[in-house]
């Protein structure tokens, strides 16, 4: 049985669903105005783990991962890069999708954008300002910390302490320090939809609570996150959703990965210790970071060093080496499963990949086979052995023939000779290289 710690409640805990026969969970997603990084690649690999556990195990679980394309941090780079809003978006967009891709993530069950649910989020603002949880002022409506006697159990806090630990902005409009936004106004160039307080767009924090509920209502399974979310943002989630909604809970279970550290350090473009996901996969495969986070739990922090993914690789080399072995499909291991089902245990999961690879290099004929076979339907579980073994050791193609085979795939095209074209591309595929069609030109890179 799935055991998982919630955060809510401090303790690990029996995983019991609302409903079995429909599972959901809901993890906050990428705010795309830039690459992902390898901190926010941490937690869809992680919630890949989970959600590819759940659906052996239930008969149906919809996964929802928003995607934030209205945020002060977009409208701060689209106007520095010299690009309008919705190209910004739309470009790293597409790119956050082809690196979490190349990690081999699963795609989520649904994936809404922020600005697809404005008419929902002024419909649940309207509802806490008619339930006098929230206030309307200079264009402003904010959330009444000070109304919701709960606030503060999701991150173990009294409210004063929380304000006081707080960036919270004190402005003429809010009635006390701590009361967050749920809708300020716009002007110039900046966003904008109209609403009962004028022309304005919505706070980060109910954009959540508004796709979370289309998709899976008013209270839900398991809600996911990077530990960093817990306050302000998941906190205040938890109070708009139950004060609008008269409920106890917005989530049953709520999980958060631990931060992703570089050289013992924050992450930070300042410090020049700052990775994208693609500054990574220029130089190693996209397994080679999945298998680098899950041997660490990931409740635990991850000190991510320039030996990180050649460790990571090395560690795969030979899993594949011992997968030649294989020849036929089979289940995984059980005590890869057991391993899951104890908060979502993946170092003692690879462990068990060690021994059956152990077991491959010990042994001959029948046995030998076995745990090959046993191996990649274990490692494929968690998302890695993903690619033919003759093709994982070739990975060091030319550039120029890549390149080359680029170009000739597009004068194929030019020419209509979409078979020749498709041949190609599948070339390409074999050798473990994923091609990202623009309007103008193709990109590709390593798997």
């Amino acid at each position: 049985m799935l055991h998982i710690f919630n955060t809510l409640t401090k303790q690990k805990e029996p995983f019991i669903p609302l409903d079995a026969e429909n599972v959901g969970m809901y993890v906050c997603g990428p705010t795309v105005y830039d690459l992902a990084h390898l901190g926010n690649a941490r937690p869809v690999v992680v919630f890949d783990m989970l959600f590819r556990l759940l659906q052996k195990q239930y008969k149906k679980v919809t996964y929802v991962r928003n995607i934030t394309d209205v945020d002060d941090k977009i409208n701060a780079a689209a106007l520095a890069n010299w690009e309008d809003i919705h190209t910004l978006t739309t470009r790293t967009t597409k790119a956050y999708h082809a690196d979490m891709a190349a990690l081999h993530n699963l795609p989520p069950t649904h994936e809404p954008r922020a600005t697809s649910f404005i008419n929902q989020m002024i419909n649940l603002i309207e509802d806490l300002i008619a339930k006098e949880f929230a206030y309307a002022n200079e264009g402003h409506v904010l959330f009444r910390v000070n109304k919701y006697p709960q606030y503060g159990h999701l991150s173990r806090r009294q409210q004063d302490e929380l304000i006081a630990g707080a960036r919270v902005e004190v402005a003429p409009y809010k009635e006390n320090a701590g009361d967050f936004v749920l809708w300020k106004p716009s002007t110039g160039t900046l966003p904008g939809w109209d609403s009962p307080w004028g022309y304005g767009r919505p706070g980060w924090h109910i954009e959540c609570s508004a796709m979370s509920k289309a998709y899976l209502g008013e209270t839900f399974d398991i809600h996911g996150g990077g530990v960093d979310l817990v306050f302000p943002h998941h906190e205040n989630e938890i109070a708009q959703s139950c004060c609008a909604h008269a409920t106890e809970r917005m989530a049953m279970v709520w999980m958060h990965n631990g931060h992703l550290m570089v050289n013992g350090e924050k992450m930070s473009k300042s410090l020049g210790n700052f990775f994208t996901v693609r500054d990574i996969l220029a130089n190693y495969p996209g397994e080679a970071i999945r298998f680098a986070f899950l041997s660490t739990h990931y409740r635990q922090p991850i000190d991510w060093t320039d030996s990180t993914p050649k460790l990571a690789k090395t560690a795969l080399d030979r899993f594949y080496k011992a997968i030649e072995y294989a020849n036929a499909e089979t289940e995984a291991a059980e005590p890869v499963f057991s391993a899951l089902e104890d908060d979502l245990n993946t170092p003692l999961a690879i462990s068990h990949l060690h021994e059956l690879t152990n077991i491959v290099f010990k042994t001959t004929g029948a046995e030998q086979i076995k745990a090959a076979n046993t191996l990649k339907a274990s490692g494929q579980f968690l998302g890695l052995l993903n690619i033919e073994p003759k093709i994982w050791f070739q990975g060091d193609v030319d550039n120029e023939v890549i390149d080359q085979l680029v170009k000739d795939r597009q004068e194929a095209k030019q020419s209509k000779n979409f078979a020749e074209a498709d041949r190609i591309r599948k070339i390409l595929i074999d050798q473990g290289i994923t091609l990202e069609d623009g309007p103008n030109d193709t990109i590709w890179r390593r798997s």
